[in-house]
């Protein structure tokens, strides 16, 4: 279905049906998009011939999709545990098996909805607090092992 929500009225141009090659830059900074059309053919997307096109832009925002924490780099380098579903393992407290290490949302539920990782970011700041000081007296609204009600 495609329809205008609030978040699309504020502006910005909505461009379907096309594919980014390559992020453009100058001296580090992103400068646009190398893009063109694509049509869906045997339930793959083919590119159409002659319709390279290039938008300028100061930010790119990737939304891709959750496909689970990206390994290599800090969580390897880190050394923290994964669970068996290949998410950050975390205590009550929100804390990894590394000392002052603290994960909340789709790091260590999974992909969810941003509600559960406002709502987990909210109580892994009062398990960071903990483990600051000691104590905490902000709120916790939720548990790590919280699930939707059905």
């Amino acid at each position: 279905m495609f329809r205008v929500s609030s978040a699309h009225e504020e502006g910005g141009e909505r461009v379907f049906s096309v594919n980014t090659e390559k992020f453009l830059g100058h001296e580090g900074k992103v400068t646009g998009l190398r893009a063109h059309e694509v049509v869906m053919k045997d339930g793959k997307f083919e590119r159409v011939d002659g319709s390279d096109f290039e938008l300028e832009a100061d930010l790119v925002l990737l939304a891709m999709g959750f496909t689970g924490p990206e390994r290599p780099g800090l969580l390897t380098d880190l050394g923290v545990e994964l669970n068996e579903r290949g998410n950050v393992s975390r205590d009550k407290d929100f804390a990894t098996t590394v000392p002052g290490v603290f994960v909340a949302g789709d790091m260590g539920r999974g992909q969810s909805l941003i509600v559960w990782a406002i709502a987990e970011g909210r109580a892994a700041a009062a398990g960071v607090d903990r483990y600051l000081m000691g104590h905490s007296a902000l709120p916790a609204p939720i548990k790590p092992t919280a699930v939707p009600q059905r």
